[in-house]
């Protein structure tokens, strides 16, 4: 089931409506992988917005601080890319956390134009509360799933990942992929 706004959709119920003209046209909903990976990753999505909104947080604000955390000194173009979001839409998060005190940037670049971004005690703070609404929501998520299922899901997900984004992949026909290949290649 997935939800949107405050209705419950399941796609088996959804997939049994009259096609209106639409027969074979060619993707099986239920049954598709990358259908059931954009229904994961949507309700995932809700599940931490729900969790981080009463702390005054979005999903890209909590992203910012955990690479941050992570990777300390990241540029405002480093930030995007890894929290999926455009450099003008990090820059301006970036300002409202620089105001909020959660994070500091020098004035002048201290080589090139990069401006470094760190955190401070205060984001610290502030990533400490998320982190721990975050991990609630993926312990939730992944209640049912035993550790060895959770580790084949894992090498399963970044194989997938892999397969669209490391070139020696690109343009290799599905058919030519060797049966049960997991590719990490790329995912970091």
């Amino acid at each position: 089931m997935r939800s949107v706004g405050c209705q419950l959709f399941d796609i088996e119920t959804i997939c049994q409506t009259p096609d209106m003209g639409q027969a074979d046209a060619g993707i099986d909903l239920p049954t598709s992988i990358g259908y059931l990976l954009k229904q994961a990753s949507s309700a995932l999505r809700a599940a931490m917005e729900e969790a981080l909104r009463p702390l005054g947080m979005t999903i890209t604000h909590y992203s910012c601080l955990e690479l941050l955390a992570q990777r300390p000194g990241l540029s405002n173009s480093d930030l995007a890319r890894g929290a999926f979001v455009t450099r003008q839409s990090m820059n301006v998060l970036l300002q409202a956390l620089e105001r909020a005190g959660q994070v500091t940037r020098p004035d002048v670049a201290p080589a090139g134009r990069v401006l470094p971004v760190t955190l401070t005690e205060t984001g610290r703070a502030a990533l400490a509360r998320a982190s721990a609404a975050v991990r609630a929501v993926e312990l939730r998520m992944l209640a049912h799933l035993s550790e060895d299922e959770q580790d084949h899901a894992r090498r399963i997900l970044a194989g997938l990942v892999g397969a669209l984004t490391d070139p020696a992949d690109r343009g290799r026909p599905a058919s030519r992929m060797p049966a049960g290949t997991v590719t990490t290649t790329g995912t970091g």
